[in-house]
C-alpha cells in the first residue's frame, strides 16, 4: 500500500510519539508498503529511504515548546494544502495521536477524499499542575481528541491505560490495544559477567556509586521537580538524566546528578546496562518506550502508579508508585524506598536475562506494523490484480 503518516514532529525531535512513529515506518517498510511521513519541519526529516519513501516537512511554528515545554506545534495554513495532495495519493493514513493541529489536519482530509484512517493514540490526560494547562488539556481532549477517535475508520491504543481513559468513546469499529516495539538487538542486557564498572568509567561515570537513572523530556510532566528532591535526599547516590528540555538540572547545582544529551540507541542501551535503576516520576503517560528500552536491557524500572498499569502483562516487572504533584518530599521518599533495594542489592545476570526476555518476546515493531495492516479498513488494501497497482510494490 501507499501509506501516509502524519505526526506532530520527525524523529529526530526525540520525543517519544515520534521515535515510535520512525521505527513503526521502518517496519512498514520492512513489510513493502510505501510509507511517506508528514510532519512540522521543527526538526531535519528522515533522509534514509529505509525509514521511509519520501518525508514531507510541513511549515509550522514550535514557539508554545520554546516557552513552555509542550510539545505543540503549529502548523502554517501551507500545510494544509501539503496535505491535500498528500492524502489523495494514499491508500491509507496512518495518524499519531489524535490531539495536534497536524493529526487533526490529517484526518480532516483524509475524511474528505475518502481515505481509510487509523488512529494510533499514544497519551490519554496530562494532569498539569497550572490551572490553565490543565483546563486547555481537558477542552482539548473532549473538543479535539475524542471527536477523532470517534470518526478513525480504525483506532489502536498503545497503552492499557490510554485505553480505559477513552473507553466511554463509541468508536466506529472496537479498538485495538498493540504496544510499541524495541529493538532488541540495540536494547539487550549486558554479556553475563560484564564489568559494569568498566562500562561505567567509559561513560565518565563514577565507577562503583549506586546509580539511579531517568531517560526522558526535562519537563514538569516527567516529574522533574520530584527528581531534584529525590537526589538532594540521597546525595550519596548518583542520577544520570539523559535527555533535554526546558527545565535545566545542572542548576540544582548537585553534584551527585550528571546530565547526559544527545544519546540514543546504543550509546543509551549503554546507560540503561551501566546503571542499577530506571526511575520515571512521570504522569499522564501511556507507555513510555523508555519503560521497555529498560525491561529490554534488563533493567528494574520504579515509575508512576498509574504507568505500571499500561501493560497488564509487565505488572511483575514493574514498581509503581504514586505521584502526588503538590507533596514532592512525600513523593521523593516514596520513590526512594521503591528504588532502595535495587541500588543495595543490583539485580542479579539471570534476573536481567529475565526481564530481557519478556521484552524480547512482548514487544516487536514488525508485529505491530503486521497488526496495523491486518486490521487496517477493507477497502484501503489492494486487491494483486487492482488495475491502481504500482509495479513497484
Amino acid at each position: 500500500m501507499k501509506i501516509l503518516m502524519a505526526s506532530h514532529y520527525f524523529e529526530a525531535h526525540r520525543g517519544g510519539v515520534e521515535i515510535a512513529a520512525g521505527q513503526l515506518a521502518r517496519a512498514l517498510a520492512r513489510l513493502g508498503h510505501r510509507v511517506t511521513w508528514a510532519a512540522c519541519g521543527c526538526d531535519p526529516p528522515p533522509g534514509d529511504p529505509a525509514v521511509c519513501d519520501r518525508a514531507v516537512p510541513l511549515p509550522a511554528v514550535n514557539s508554545l515548546e520554546r516557552r513552555t515545554g509542550i510539545p505543540y506545534p503549529l502548523p502554517l495554513p501551507l500545510a494544509a494544502a501539503r496535505f491535500i495532495d498528500e492524502v489523495r495519493s494514499a491508500d491509507l493514513v496512518i495518524v499519531h495521536d489524535g490531539s495536534y493541529v497536524s493529526s487533526v489536519l490529517a484526518h480532516r482530509t483524509a475524511q474528505l477524499v475518502g481515505v481509510p484512517i487509523v488512529l494510533i493514540q499514544h497519551i490519554g490526560l496530562v494532569p498539569y499542575r497550572n490551572p490553565v494547562l490543565r483546563l486547555a488539556m481537558r477542552v482539548l481532549t473532549h473538543v479535539v481528541t475524542r471527536p477523532a477517535l470517534a470518526a478513525a475508520d480504525q483506532v489502536v491504543f498503545i497503552s492499557e491505560l490510554t485505553r480505559r481513559h477513552f473507553a466511554t468513546v463509541r468508536f466506529r469499529r472496537a479498538p485495538l490495544l498493540v504496544f510499541n516495539g524495541i529493538d532488541t538487538a540495540v536494547f539487550r542486557p549486558p554479556e553475563p559477567g560484564s564489568d559494569r564498572s568498566a562500562i561505567r568509567r567509559s561513560l565518565g561515570l563514577h565507577p562503583e556509586r549506586p546509580m539511579v537513572l531517568f531517560v526522558g523530556r526535562f519537563v514538569e510532566k516527567k516529574g522533574l521537580r520530584h527528581l531534584q528532591r529525590m537526589a538532594e535526599r540521597r546525595p550519596d547516590w548518583s542520577w544520570v538524566l539523559a535527555g533535554w528540555g526546558p527545565i535545566d538540572p545542572t542548576a540544582w547545582n548537585l553534584p551527585n546528578v550528571h546530565v547526559v544529551s544527545g544519546r540514543s540507541g546504543a550509546g543509551l542501551a549503554a546507560l540503561y546496562q551501566a546503571t542499577d535503576a530506571l526511575v520515571l516520576p512521570s504522569v499522564g503517560e501511556g507507555y513510555p518506550l523508555v519503560i521497555q528500552e529498560a525491561l529490554a536491557c534488563g533493567l528494574p524500572v520504579v515509575c508512576g502508579a498509574d504507568t505500571a498499569t499500561a501493560d497488564p502483562a509487565a505488572a511483575p516487572f514493574l514498581v509503581g508508585v504514586h505521584c502526588c504533584a503538590a507533596d514532592t518530599t512525600a513523593t521523593g521518599d516514596r520513590f526512594i524506598a521503591a528504588l532502595a533495594p535495587f541500588v543495595a542489592a543490583p539485580v542479579s545476570d539471570t534476573e536481567r536475562r529475565v526481564r530481557a526476555e519478556f521484552a524480547r518476546t512482548r514487544y516487536s515493531w514488525d508485529e505491530m506494523a503486521r497488526r496495523l495492516i491486518a486490521h487496517a479498513p477493507v477497502s484501503a488494501v489492494r486487491q494483486p490484480s487492482a488495475p491502481a497497482l504500482s509495479p513497484a510494490i
